[in-house]
């Protein structure tokens, strides 16, 4: 892509709520572009940070939204993005009419149809457009984007799109799809860790050399993204979090309200949901998602390596 700085006509001031590892970076990706980017994150810190490399910073939501075309929500889950929209100092106050709200979060479909309706019913546009490719992506404008909206809020929410991404699934006008597409790729994420770390913690039990089991794996049949991607956390006794256990709780949960509310089993789903509950109840839910492997060593006196981190919180 062009970088927009290099075309004046194309300027754009884009608002992006939540600075933290996916949201900083991907204000980094939209600056680094040409975009005019104004920061705001419930911590004063990040937003600190952000100005010191360059950017704008905000007190509010609204604060950072009034003089923006697209706002960029990169939050936990519907709540939080319902507070960034319409709570207190919320950015619909101040939107211009007719700017594009992109909402980031995991949530429920139903959540993301609700929250278009109402922006779109004060004369703003919403692109349902949860993400995924994790912090390094992000930083580098290569995430993959799972959007659904209309014509215009994709039109409107153009110069962000491609800022941040490297693939943008264009997916529908309906609000709410995206979201739905974001709920499969959770549950196959939250199921491959949990058999990711299953698969770790039973070698070790056996007595195997851990570094050999990652190589071989990863050069069978039996490897996964989440394999490659999170055994490494655990071969280095790391847990410092990157996705945290507490990020699976909410959206296995998610799925299972989904899958329930239409009488569709989701067994396997169900399970891994137990072992991160498990493992957020032993103090782990802020450390990495791969401290699943930590709890099945607890569980089966398996010797994992170190030396890893304590849990965060209990």
């Amino acid at each position: 892509m062009t970088p927009l700085a290099e075309n004046p006509g194309l300027a754009v001031v884009v608002a992006v709520i939540g600075l933290g590892s996916m949201g900083l970076g991907m204000a980094r990706s939209m600056k680094r572009a040409g975009l005019d980017v104004i920061g705001y994150d419930i911590t004063p810190a990040a937003v600190n940070r952000f100005a010191a490399e360059g950017g704008r910073g905000a007190a509010t939501p609204a604060d950072a939204a009034k003089d923006a075309d697209i706002v960029v929500s990169v939050v936990v889950n519907g709540a939080q993005t319902e507070t960034v929209l319409f709570g207190p100092q919320g950015a619909a106050d101040t939107m211009k009419p007719g700017a594009v709200f992109i909402s980031s979060a995991t949530m429920d479909p139903a959540i993301a149809r609700d929250l278009a309706g109402r922006t779109e019913a004060v004369g703003l546009h919403y692109l349902d457009a949860p993400i995924s490719g994790g912090a390094a992506k992000a930083a580098l404008g290569e995430l993959t984007i799972m959007a659904s909206g209309s014509r215009q809020a994709f039109d409107r929410a153009r110069p962000a799109l491609d800022a941040m991404a490297g693939k943008v699934y264009e997916l529908g006008d309906a609000p709410g799809t995206g979201a739905a597409f974001k709920m499969i790729n959770q549950l196959l994420a939250g199921v491959h860790i949990a058999a990711a770390c299953e698969a770790i913690s039973f070698a070790a039990k056996q007595g195997l050399d851990l570094d050999m089991v990652y190589e071989v794996i990863t050069a069978s049949a039996g490897n996964s993204w989440m394999f490659e991607n999170r055994v490494p956390h655990v071969l280095a006794g790391d847990y410092t979090p990157l996705s945290s256990i507490e990020i699976f709780v909410k959206d296995l949960g998610i799925v299972q309200d989904m899958a329930r509310s239409q009488r569709y089993p989701a067994p396997l789903a169900a399970a891994a949901l137990q072992m991160y509950l498990a493992a957020a109840g032993a103090g782990m839910g802020r450390d990495d998602d791969s401290s699943l492997a930590r709890l099945y060593a607890q569980l089966s006196g398996a010797q994992l390596p170190g030396p890893a981190k304590e849990p965060q919180s209990r």
